[in-house]
């Protein structure tokens, strides 16, 4: 029996063992699961967002958050909710009060502002929304009276999206070249490292803010996303080849990739086919941990005005708003987007350590 168990043991694959660890890790599991949903809800967020980005009410500037409520036009109690209307009675203070026998209920699917759903389909549904002329604010609104809600969502799509577009150039980049490095001794290593030790010597917040600064004016913003991104890969890829470089000299000389050597192999599909894929590990680990770096830089750019341009919103721009300490102090909804960037940042920190504990094949299996 314990000979049987050993057998049974052994014949566990590394990839079983490595989910086994990471599912036991209950933060890194949650943690996956809150960004796969964010990650899901993006491409549908002018869906779930009940107001479109760009919508505008000077009437309903620095709204606060709309409560629901649980009662009908009369004041008895209803089992769906809805929102109460409200008027602006003192401008110069910003305060609003409740209109007695107002009530919108909540409505599901309604008609509303036009959109392309996943960009390509008209489509004028939103997932919940309230009849003219009530307006819902689940996190209150802007200083032009725009849904900070409907903007953190549709906001999310670039905000979100910028780290996973920064990897799939900066990682296979500094994969090829390290592993190139790593394998190639001589003028071939050399050159690379010094060029990466150049890049990496350059100040990155200047060296984004300067090349920022020389963008010409008539750029729309999806350009200025598409070069944001190109800025980070550019800065990024220095220090990830250093180490896949370092790695790649421990794995060149174990027997698998002599005898590839020995067989014939070329040094290209050598590198591809047999050193590459160990670090893998490293990669996918070193991967979660940077995205959080892309998103904050594009939330500094945009909060310095140097980013995403109004009318498009990410999360840095709306930010900018708080600026001032009036705002700061007064409207403290203004603030959603940091927090929706503090979860997000420490939700991958969080996945990023479950990864390596998991993929760390020094681990061992204590279940």
């Amino acid at each position: 029996m314990k000979n049987e168990s050993s057998v049974q043991t052994r014949e566990v694959s590394p990839g079983r063992l490595a989910w086994g660890r990471f599912v036991s890790n209950r933060v890194a599991v949650v943690c996956l699961g809150f960004l796969v949903f964010l990650y899901v809800c993006a491409p549908l967020a002018p869906f779930i967002a009940p107001y479109g980005a760009t919508v505008n009410n000077l009437e309903q500037s620095f709204h606060p958050p709309t409560p629901l409520h649980f009662a009908d036009a009369r004041g008895g109690f209803s089992l769906w909710p809805s929102v109460k209307g409200t008027t602006l009675t003192d401008r110069a203070n910003t305060k609003y009060e409740t209109v007695p026998g107002t009530v919108y209920p909540l409505k599901l699917f309604p008609r509303g502002d036009p959109y392309r759903l996943l960009g390509l389909i008209p489509c004028n549904r939103h997932l919940f929304g309230v009849e003219a002329p009530g307006r819902i604010f689940l996190l209150g609104s802007d200083q032009f009276g725009r849904d900070v809600f409907s903007r953190l969502v549709i906001g999310s799509q670039v905000s979100l999206t910028i780290g996973l577009v920064g990897i799939l150039i900066v990682f296979p980049m500094a994969l090829l070249v390290g592993g190139i490095a790593g394998y190639h001794s001589g003028w071939v290593d050399t050159g690379i490292m010094r060029v990466s030790e150049i890049i990496m010597s350059i100040p990155g917040l200047y060296l984004i803010l300067s090349l920022r600064s020389s963008f010409p004016t008539s750029l729309s913003s999806t350009q200025v996303f598409l070069m944001i991104t190109v800025i980070f890969s550019f800065i990024g890829w220095a220090g990830l080849c250093r180490v896949i470089r370092g790695m790649v000299l421990a794995e060149r000389e174990k027997p698998y990739v002599l005898a590839a050597r020995g067989l014939g192999q070329g040094h290209f599909r050598t590198i591809l086919r047999h050193i590459l894929p160990s670090t893998f590990g490293y990669c996918i680990v070193a991967a979660t941990m940077s995205i959080p770096g892309y998103i904050l830089g594009e939330a500094a750019l945009s909060f310095l005005g140097l980013g995403i341009q109004d009318p498009d919103t990410s999360w840095g721009l709306m930010l900018a708003q708080a600026q001032s300490h009036r705002v700061l102090v007064s409207f403290w909804w203004i603030l959603s987007p940091g927090f929706a960037i503090f979860a997000v940042v420490l939700a991958f920190n969080f996945l990023g350590d479950g990864l390596r504990d998991a993929l760390d094949p020094k681990m061992k299996d204590n279940r």
